[in-house]
């Protein structure tokens, strides 16, 4: 904990140094700086009070250990042993919570995303999972507060998704929803099935951070950008106008296609913020190859393929693979109740790194 306590201290300077800062009424007139200031401050605000208990109570037990060292008075030496039964348990879970609050941060956790569902092994129940999963989140995101926009789509005739994007915007989505990338697995009955034989499908969940041209910036001399009419239902107007729009980015040969929006200009707005999760994406997976390669992850790669989660509805039961955790609540977690299954996850990512630390 040496070296932590070093790095700690440095932060109480600098978190004071903020304070005295975002006082300033320079600072206040100046408000891009002042929100700079204030988010640097609010990244470290958990922390620094951790420490300042841990600081606290370690004060408490010296105090306390001098007391009963000095003291001749049986009552107060009673006190000493009580306060000190009370506090020494308090120096080892806060040093545990420090060192969680000092693990490197994910600089994605605070983002919002853009999620990609895509119905894979199974046909049309494949699909109808693809939805269901669509639902799950949804419902998710409004228990969390956070506002959902779907964004590209395409459907199927009975009703499911051979893929579907959805925006997810709010506090903090990414932290949460980071872990949902991989392969997912159902077993049931399709509503095709008349034997009432259980079948497995699997549909795939892409989870991406939302990038602005701040965040990411893409040449434009990159992008091979199409236009062309739009096809399905929509009427006289998808007929009549060249609004959909395909963009290409030539390095990496990733494609965006977007005809659900109204307007050329919307199309392309669209078809440029998915283009630009993707390509972020692309890299970003590449990197994290390369550290897999050297240090295998408690909870795995995280790429697509990987079969992370496994739905069995007629015993009602949802197993994640990565963590060996098995919950019988899958009506409810379908329902959006994902709290358990992401706080397992989080847990044992925290685990993870803190063990790598101390190899």
């Amino acid at each position: 904990m040496d070296k932590i306590f070093e790095q700690l201290d440095g932060l109480l300077d600098r978190y004071d140094e903020l304070q005295e800062l975002m006082s300033d009424p320079e600072v206040l007139a100046d408000t891009k700086r002042y929100l700079a200031l204030s988010k640097e401050e609010g990244s470290m605000r958990e922390v620094v009070a951790a420490y300042r208990q841990y600081k606290q109570v370690k004060s408490d037990i010296d105090e306390a250990d001098e007391m009963l060292r000095e003291s001749h008075d049986p009552d107060m030496e009673e006190l000493a042993k009580e306060d000190l039964a009370e506090l020494r348990p308090q120096v080892g879970q806060l040093e545990d919570r420090i060192k969680i609050l000092m693990l490197p941060k994910d600089p994605n956790d605070d983002k919002n995303i853009i999620m990609e569902i895509r119905g894979a092994a199974g046909g049309d129940e494949a699909s109808l999972f693809a939805a269901d999963l669509l639902s799950m989140y949804m419902k998710y995101a409004e228990k969390q507060g956070w506002t959902t926009e779907i964004i590209d789509e395409n459907p199927t005739e009975v009703g499911g998704y051979k893929e579907v994007s959805v925006l997810i915007q709010g506090d903090s989505v990414y932290s949460k929803l980071k872990y949902e990338n991989g392969a997912h697995r159902v077993q049931r009955v399709p509503v095709t099935e008349s034997a009432g034989r259980v079948h497995t499908s699997t549909a795939t969940v892409g989870v991406m951070p939302e990038y602005d041209e701040v965040d990411l910036e893409i040449d434009p001399k990159d992008i091979r950008t199409d236009v062309y009419r739009s096809s399905g239902a929509g009427g006289q107007h998808i007929n009549k106008t060249s609004s959909a729009v395909r963009m290409t980015h030539l390095p990496t040969g990733i494609v965006v296609t977007m005809q659900d929006q109204r307007s050329q200009q919307q199309n392309r707005e669209k078809a440029m913020q998915i283009l630009r999760a993707r390509v972020y994406d692309f890299y970003e997976s590449q990197n994290a190859s390369e550290y897999a390669e050297q240090r295998k992850t408690a909870i795995g790669s995280g790429d697509r393929s990987e079969r992370i989660r496994t739905y069995n509805y007629p015993q009602n039961r949802v197993t994640d693979h990565r963590i060996g955790l098995t919950l019988n609540k899958l009506d409810r977690i379908m329902n959006g109740e994902l709290d358990d299954i992401i706080a397992a996850l989080i847990v044992q990512d925290q685990t993870a790194k803190l063990e790598s630390i101390n190899d």
